[in-house]
């Protein structure tokens, strides 16, 4: 009775604490910001697949050498494929193709600027009539921060030059994640401040809404911009650097090194499925922290501008994909289980599992809150990951660079994902693995709940 008493008490006060995280303002904020960014990233995730899967003629998987080697059956040789005009045509609509990147990727931070300015306007403002003003005065303070001026070095020479009056895109991409937020919580911020306490112009009844509302923002509006210009002259006065560059070399930087560690990935990936079997969804939490850390690796990865291991990606390849959340469990149940219901429900939850959609069996067997099937569930996720971290390691894959859409069922999202079949034989190994896992709790079940198992079976 003590136990019971103790794992209940245990699992009100985890479920409370957890709720409460989940339900934070700013971590909504932040999550719902990084949710609706993440749909530009992810059309031009897929256009990249495209791009570098099937496209490319030279490095791809249906026409390139480390694939089919189709363009090598149709032109008879490796030398006359890579010459043909067939050839530099895919290469030219994979270079068009690339081009959705300079529209999402590059432009990641502006693009979050905007959405998170209008979503921290819409959370802790609510009363303000117009919250696009406020993503107006965040989009001035990022610009007013970000370096109008710096060196450029031309290719043949080592002499840099300054370039004047030009900004510097460098922040607009993942290199300005945290001033994009910390600047736009701010202006909104200040501009509301102000605007709830009507220090504002105000205009006859007469004048049309629309330009009274213009008129009204002015005052507010200067008081932001004015503060942004003091906090960028200081900046650059006290420390030689932009206010971006200055919060990347003492935030961005060192929360991107410890993402980059296997502890931050293995508390990652023990806490999601744990909070997952509490009933509350891990992307309430970690969705936030990701957003600021692996999406960033995420976005460097798919330009071709580092080499992460540790990113969303290779979390989605590794866990999600693999199957170790969905059809581990669902093949396990399938398989080795003697039980009516558990039987039922895993032809049910089979097809939905390939396709790696979890709530059939998670909810449906359930395991979720299940004493019996905590161990493999949380365990399942870390095993997945680390296999996924050995075989980059030891350079049997790549890094992750391919965005491939989550449903994709497990094994053709592994081809995809890495552009060869290493990739799909690292996720029958995790597969295969999670599987294995699963099935002693599995037989655990069929003695723990004999009075459901099938006399067939049984025999």
């Amino acid at each position: 009775m003590k136990n019971k008493g103790f794992w209940a008490k245990f699992q009100e006060k985890f479920t409370k604490t957890a709720g409460k995280i989940a339900a934070n303002k700013l971590l909504l904020t932040l999550r719902d910001s990084f949710v609706l960014v993440a749909s530009t990233t992810m059309i031009a995730g897929f256009a990249l697949l495209i791009q570098s899967v099937i496209l490319d003629p030279i490095n791809g998987l249906i026409f390139g050498n480390q694939g089919l080697h189709i363009g090598q059956l149709i032109s008879g040789s490796e030398s006359a494929w890579e010459a043909s005009g067939f050839a530099h045509a895919l290469s030219n609509a994979a270079n068009l193709l690339g081009l959705v990147a300079n529209g999402s990727l590059s432009i990641f931070s502006l693009l979050l600027v905007v959405i998170f300015s209008y979503e921290f306007s819409k959370k802790y403002f609510p009363k303000s009539r117009e919250h696009l003003t406020s993503v107006l005065y965040a989009l001035g303070a990022f610009f007013i921060a970000l370096p109008w001026n710096f060196k450029y070095t031309p290719d043949g020479t080592k002499k840099a030059i300054n370039v004047l009056n030009y900004v510097d895109t460098t922040y607009f991409g993942t290199q300005g994640v945290f001033s994009a937020l910390l600047i736009s919580a701010g202006a909104v911020f200040i501009y509301n401040y102000f605007m709830k306490r009507n220090i504002t112009i105000k205009m006859p009844d007469s004048v049309p809404p629309a330009v009274a509302r213009s008129f009204e923002s002015l005052i507010p509006g200067v008081i932001t911009m004015g503060f942004f210009i003091i906090i960028t002259g200081i900046s650059t006065s006290l420390t030689n650097q932009t206010l971006p560059a200055l919060l990347l070399t003492i935030l961005q930087q060192p929360a991107m090194a410890v993402a980059k560690t296997g502890l931050f990935a293995f508390v990652a990936m023990f806490t999601w499925p744990l909070l997952q079997w509490f009933g509350i969804h891990p992307t309430s939490i970690w969705g936030p922290i990701f957003g600021l850390t692996w999406n960033i690796n995420d976005t460097e990865n798919m330009l071709g501008q580092a080499h992460h291991v540790f990113s969303t990606l290779f979390m989605n390849y590794t866990v999600i994909a693999s199957g170790a959340f969905a059809l581990a469990p669902a093949l396990a149940i399938l398989l080795f289980s003697t039980r009516v219901s558990a039987k039922k429900i895993g032809k049910i939850a089979i097809m939905p599992a390939i396709f790696n959609i979890s709530e059939p069996i998670t909810f449906g067997l359930p395991i979720i809150m299940n004493p019996l099937y905590i161990i493999p569930f949380v365990c399942a996720t870390p095993i997945a990951f680390f296999i996924g971290y050995f075989f980059t390691s030891i350079g049997f894959i790549a890094p992750i660079a391919n965005n491939v859409p989550w449903t994709v069922p497990t094994l053709l999202s592994g081809l995809l994902y890495t552009g060869n079949v290493q990739g799909l034989i690292v996720q029958a190994i995790i597969l295969f693995i999670t599987t294995l896992i699963y099935i002693p709790f599995v037989k655990m079940d069929n003695k723990v709940n004999a009075e459901d198992v099938s006399p067939l079976d049984e025999e």
